[in-house]
């Protein structure tokens, strides 16, 4: 018995093998490359030239010291990233610290330490939703409107307390010195809020439509995606992580100075965003990549601290790091189009 079957046309046998623009045959993207893997890469780099100029630099002692440093910029710098994705940004977030840093300061003499721990968490959720609110419901810029709370929060926190206040509770100041397991507690809360952050963009939906609302947010609405109350949680995070960030600071250097207590926070937070990979108008990012990125600006800092630098050349290093950021960010932009 012959075999009956048709025989395949020479077209789809043409077909069925891979084409020279298949994805197997592209050429290897040096460019994206070396994008990708330059953090990494000025992370050991810098690390050993800071031990080769300061041998401490790799201690373990100096390592803890570090995630000390940058507890407080990473409990807001995950959910800011994640805000970023979804294509907002909050540029307040420094004054927002120094108001709940005030309002922690002032009323642990009235309400006790847990009243006043909550009294500032609700002011950062209060701050969020005001934000949120704005941007994400009504529809307005994210930039002018943070920008305009940075000024106002800043303008109330020195209203509420012109000079600094210190003297805390003990119960309180203890959360900024003490350790479990030889790791600081401000260390753990850092730690909790990474992997909280992580476990989200991973693993829950959520995540997802984060992505989605960043990519499009048009098409992210017309499939189903809340778009609006999605933002608007989002802003509210970053309120709260930041009134948690508050209450690590001033146990850290038992005082709460509303002039300077939270300044440069919104540049160093959006710094580690923009060199974690994560662009300005959002639709991707790692936050274990803008975790990493926010290390190498605290070995950064540490180091220069360790080799005596100038605190006005250590800005001019940090800003130089901005602009470097801002660039890559440029180059991201411009291959995606």
């Amino acid at each position: 018995m012959t075999d009956q079957r048709p025989a395949m046309p020479d077209d789809a046998t043409a077909s069925a093998a891979p084409s020279p623009t298949s994805p197997r045959h592209r050429p290897f993207d040096w460019v994206e490359f070396w994008i990708t893997a330059a953090l990494p890469i000025a992370v050991v780099l810098l690390g050993v030239f800071f031990y080769i100029n300061v041998p401490v630099f790799f201690s373990w002692r100096n390592a803890i010291n570090i995630s000390v440093q940058i507890a407080a910029l990473m409990t807001i710098a995950v959910p800011a990233a994640m805000l970023l994705m979804a294509g907002k940004v909050d540029l307040s977030v420094g004054s927002m610290l120094a108001l709940c840093g005030v309002v922690a300061g002032l009323s642990f003499e009235t309400l006790g330490v847990p009243g006043a721990v909550l009294l500032t968490l609700a002011v950062g959720i209060l701050g969020g939703l005001i934000n949120g609110t704005l941007i994400s419901v009504m529809g307005m810029s994210p930039i002018i409107v943070t920008l305009g709370g940075l000024t106002l929060m800043r303008g109330l926190a020195q209203w509420l307390a012109p000079n600094p206040l210190f003297g805390f509770p003990e119960s309180f100041a203890k959360l900024g010195y003490e350790r479990w397991l030889g790791i600081p507690y401000l260390t753990w809360i850092m730690i909790v809020v990474l992997l909280v952050g992580v476990l989200v963009m991973r693993f829950l939906p959520v995540g997802r439509r984060i992505i989605a609302i960043g990519i499009n947010e048009r098409a992210a609405y017309l499939v189903g995606v809340r778009v609006k109350l999605t933002g608007l949680l989002l802003y509210v995070a970053v309120g709260l992580a930041t009134s948690v960030a508050a209450l690590m600071s001033i146990a850290r250097i038992n005082s709460a100075p509303s002039g300077t207590l939270g300044v440069g926070v919104e540049l160093t937070v959006l710094t580690a965003i923009l060199l974690g990979g994560i662009p300005f108008t959002g639709g991707k990012g790692s936050v274990l990549r803008v975790a990493l990125a926010l290390w190498l600006l605290g070995m950064l800092s540490n180091g220069l601290i360790l080799m005596n630098v100038p605190t006005e050349l250590s800005l001019m290093i940090t800003g130089a790091v901005l602009v470097f950021a801002a660039g890559l960010d440029l180059i991201r932009t411009r291959r995606a189009r």
